[in-house]
């Protein structure tokens, strides 16, 4: 009788994908957030590890801007979590004004003071890439790239 040596089946990354549309509110800022945690804990990083937690921050920022900056009455905006390669997410936040590309304040300039201001800044020390990309038909799509374990 022959014994039977088994061979790991090769499998292929799987990407995993993420879109949703929401209001232009604060709430709806909050929600993006809240959906990024639980949408990163179905994929297997909790809410309490590293990467879920930079996330949470980096939604929180870009919603928060697309909120405030990208407003357009009576449109939304689009939160979108991508892991196309298994060592990197990507948060996209599409809103419906593209006459404001993002442009973060140095820690020169911001006032320690403020209330607001830094927010660009705190996704830029937890990306390992970020940018603005137009969204058609008058729009923009601000995203970044976040390392995962």
């Amino acid at each position: 009788m022959k014994s039977q040596i088994s061979t790991p089946r090769f499998t292929p990354f799987a990407p995993l994908r993420f879109t949703q549309l929401l209001s232009a509110t604060p709430r709806g800022a909050r929600l993006a957030r809240l959906l990024a945690t639980q949408q990163l804990t179905e994929w297997g990083w909790p809410a309490s590890c590293t990467a879920s937690e930079s996330a949470a921050l980096v939604v929180a920022e870009l919603a928060a801007n697309a909120v405030t900056h990208g407003r357009v009455r009576g449109r939304c905006f689009r939160l979108s979590l991508a892991v196309d390669a298994p060592d990197t997410l990507r948060v996209e936040v599409a809103d419906p004004r593209g006459d404001r590309p993002p442009r973060p304040r140095t820690a020169a300039v911001a006032d320690l003071t403020a209330e607001s201001g830094r927010g660009l800044l705190l996704v830029d020390a937890l990306a390992t890439r970020w940018g603005s990309v137009p969204y058609p038909p008058s729009g923009k799509t601000v995203w970044a790239c976040l390392p995962l374990p």
